[in-house]
Order: structure tokens, then C-alpha cells, then sequence
């Protein structure tokens, strides 16, 4: 008899918004998600934040974040660390209408992002403690993600979504924080609270999904036959949009690792 039980499978932080993403065995968690998740990201020159959909070969660059600061590398450049001491401009940015105050002013970053990119572009940081907050919770902090601290996938959604495609999906390109393996497709949008370890975590809505899932995470290109978002359209379409995957918030702390039991609550 085959054992389903609901593991978390995988961990995923994104130091730097849209850049490529650190898998982890383990990790603290908070209302405020992982620790440096979406802590630094890419902006325009009036700070307005772009991502691997207006610039796909960001999902190269590699992020590594510590408490320091964060390192950038990528094939054919010298990896640079970037100090939070660096950010030493306090400047507005917009991120999806959110218009908050964040740190720019590493020079040397920006010099290196805009040669990778071809374009002129800035790195930004929340700062130690974010300004921004969740729209519809207050209390709830928020670094540079789309809208909530967190996001689950179940590893069977995505097969299920593989298979419709007809071939192997990176779950990568999705950018979750949390998977579960053992739970059947979509198991995950009729969660309401579940609990993995010590920790709570409220299921808040469905992720809607745009165009940057059509990029691939090892080549930085977009796909030519706009999958997977053409089948996703087809059978996970919502008044809200295309939809993938779930936003969570945890409701206390707790610590992380993989293979721990997910227990349904709600």
C-alpha cells in the first residue's frame, strides 16, 4: 500500500526577486515568510520593480543572502557581494501599485546587474525591517513578493500539469516556498489552515499566473509556444485569472524542514 501522507518536499527562498532561488533543507519561518526571501529586488530608475517578464535572463543570476548581504553571480561575470551597508539611499518603490520605502544606492550592483541585463537597472533592499505591509492584513510584513509572504505548490499539482503539456516542468519556474508531495492535484485549494511542524500556516487565495512561467529557469528564454500558461488557461482559469498554487501566511513562528508531516487542520 502505496503512503500518502502530505510531506513538505521542498523549501525555496528568492533572495532577490526574480533571480534564481536557494533550495533548502531547512529554514525558520515567520508571518514574514523565510528569512530574506524577496529581501532585495530589481527596480527601474523611478524604483518601479521589473522582473523576468519584462527581462528573463534574471532567473540566471544566482542570489545567496545571509544577514550581511547578498551575493550575485552568474556565467561569464566575477560573483560580487553586496553589502547591506551598500544600500545607504533611503528611495519609493512600487511594487504591482504598492508604493512603499526601500534602499537603493549600491552602486557597485547596479553596474553589474545593468551589464548582465543590457539594461539600466538598480538593486533595491527592504532594509532590515520592511515598510510594506499585506494589503488586507496590516500586521502582516511583506518583502518585495508579488502580495503574500508566502506561497505553496503540491508536487502533484504540477505533475498533473506536466503530464497536460507533455513534458517534464521544472517546479522552479512556479516559485514556490513550500512543496508537498502526497497529496493528490490541486489537493492544496481546499486547504484553509494546515499545520507543518510547530507551525500554523493560513491558505489565503490562489496565485494567479502571468507570462514569466513561461520562462525557463536554465536557459532565461520564454517559450515559443507559451506553455505552460496556454494549458494552464485551459483548466485552471478563474474570473480572477490563471491560477497556480496558493498564498499563505504563516500564523506564528516555527522551523522548517524537509520531509516534515503536513497536517491538514481545515
Amino acid at each position: 500500500m502505496t503512503d500518502t501522507r502530505p510531506v513538505l518536499s521542498a523549501l525555496y527562498c528568492h533572495p532577490v526577486k526574480s533571480m534564481r532561488g536557494q533550495r533548502l533543507d531547512a529554514s525558520p519561518v515567520s508571518a514574514a515568510g523565510l528569512p530574506f526571501d524577496r529581501m532585495w529586488m530589481v527596480g527601474d530608475a523611478n524604483g518601479r520593480f521589473v522582473t523576468g517578464r519584462e527581462y528573463p535572463e534574471l532567473v540566471l543570476i544566482d542570489a545567496q543572502a545571509s544577514a550581511l548581504g547578498v551575493t550575485l553571480s552568474a556565467s561569464g561575470r566575477a560573483p560580487l557581494f553586496v553589502p547591506n551597508s551598500a544600500f545607504d539611499d533611503p528611495a519609493p518603490v512600487t511594487v504591482w501599485g504598492d508604493r512603499f520605502s526601500a534602499w537603493r544606492g549600491a552602486v557597485e550592483a547596479d553596474e553589474w546587474i545593468s551589464a548582465y541585463i543590457g539594461a539600466r537597472l538598480t538593486l533595491m533592499w527592504t532594509g532590515a525591517e520592511t515598510a510594506r505591509r499585506v494589503k488586507a492584513e496590516q500586521q502582516v510584513p511583506l518583502s518585495f513578493a508579488d502580495g503574500f509572504p508566502l506561497l505553496i505548490i503540491g508536487q502533484a499539482s504540477l505533475d498533473d500539469l506536466s503530464a497536460r503539456v507533455g513534458r517534464p516542468l521544472a517546479m522552479e519556474r512556479f516559485r514556490p516556498n513550500l512543496v508537498v508531495s502526497g497529496a493528490p492535484a490541486f489537493a492544496e485549494d481546499g486547504w484553509k489552515r494546515i499545520r507543518i511542524g510547530t507551525c500554523t500556516f493560513r491558505i489565503v487565495k490562489p496565485c494567479e499566473r502571468c507570462v514569466f512561467t513561461t520562462v525557463d529557469p536554465d536557459t532565461g528564454r520564454k517559450a515559443l509556444d507559451q506553455e505552460p500558461l496556454r494549458t494552464l488557461a485551459k483548466y485552471r482559469k478563474t474570473p480572477d485569472g490563471v491560477i497556480f498554487g496558493q498564498n499563505v501566511i504563516a500564523e506564528g513562528d516555527g522551523e522548517l524542514r524537509c520531509g516534515m508531516d503536513v497536517e491538514i487542520l481545515e
